[in-house]
């Protein structure tokens, strides 16, 4: 099992996904854009145990140290060679990833006009194209092996007003994951998006921990089950 990477590792989705597949036992390599960021993910990680279900603990790392199961990696995902390097370094601390995670994106409200273009176009680098460069740089070797799983955190299931860079950018990543499984899927790579449909908070209907099994279930999947575009709209069991 070569491990996850999740890029976008904040302390919401990104940390509540990283825990779940430490959780079943994989290395989990940590990328965000600040070192404070991704190292507070990981020292949450080691904390609660997130690594695997025997409970032999973690230790975090920056993915030199021998024996650590978490590697806490930087990198801006709009800078193509810094995220290329990056999932690089993933690789070469617990091999090619089985599953990686694009968790990254700007949340931010902005209506029709409010936004000017270089403000739109630095949203959709992140929000879309970092996607884009993560899948490019992994998903062939994937296809290559036959197996591994691509996972895009979207929203906006609909166009929403107040939202036009992120309604904006959600449709790009569904329009992405459906380009990217069409060229991949074939092969045997699993690309799916999780459609979060409310604001996360631990303890509410939007619970990270709940969003994060979603992730898991992606990813065990057998190949006759895939789904694609997976709505989360609220745990209902209180």
């Amino acid at each position: 099992m070569s491990g996850a990477v999740v890029i976008g590792a904040g302390p919401g989705i990104g940390q509540a996904v990283a825990r779940r597949f430490a959780r079943a036992g994989m290395p989990v390599a940590l990328v965000a854009r600040t070192r404070r960021t991704v190292d507070e993910v990981a020292r949450a990680l080691d904390a609660t145990g997130g690594s695997p279900e025997t409970g032999t603990g973690t230790g975090t790392g920056t993915g030199t140290e021998p024996g650590a199961r978490v590697a806490a990696l930087t990198a801006d995902v709009t800078d193509e060679a810094a995220l290329r390097a990056a999932l690089d370094a993933a690789a070469d601390r617990f091999g090619p990833p089985d599953v990686v995670v694009y968790n990254a994106a700007i949340v931010r409200p902005d209506r029709v006009g409010e936004l000017s273009a270089r403000g739109h176009l630095d949203a959709w680098a992140v929000n879309v194209v970092g996607a884009h460069t993560a899948a490019a740089h992994v998903a062939p070797a994937m296809a290559r092996r036959g197996s591994g799983t691509f996972l895009v955190t979207s929203g906006m299931p609909r166009p929403v007003p107040r939202y036009v860079s992120l309604s904006l950018g959600k449709a790009g990543v569904r329009a992405l994951v459906s380009l990217l499984d069409q060229e991949y899927g074939p092969a045997g790579v699993h690309v799916a998006a999780i459609t979060v449909d409310g604001p996360v908070a631990p303890g509410t209907a939007f619970d990270p921990d709940a969003i994060a099994e979603h992730y898991w279930r992606l990813h065990a999947q057998p190949r006759a089950e895939w789904e694609h575009d997976v709505l989360f709209s609220g745990r209902t069991d209180g």
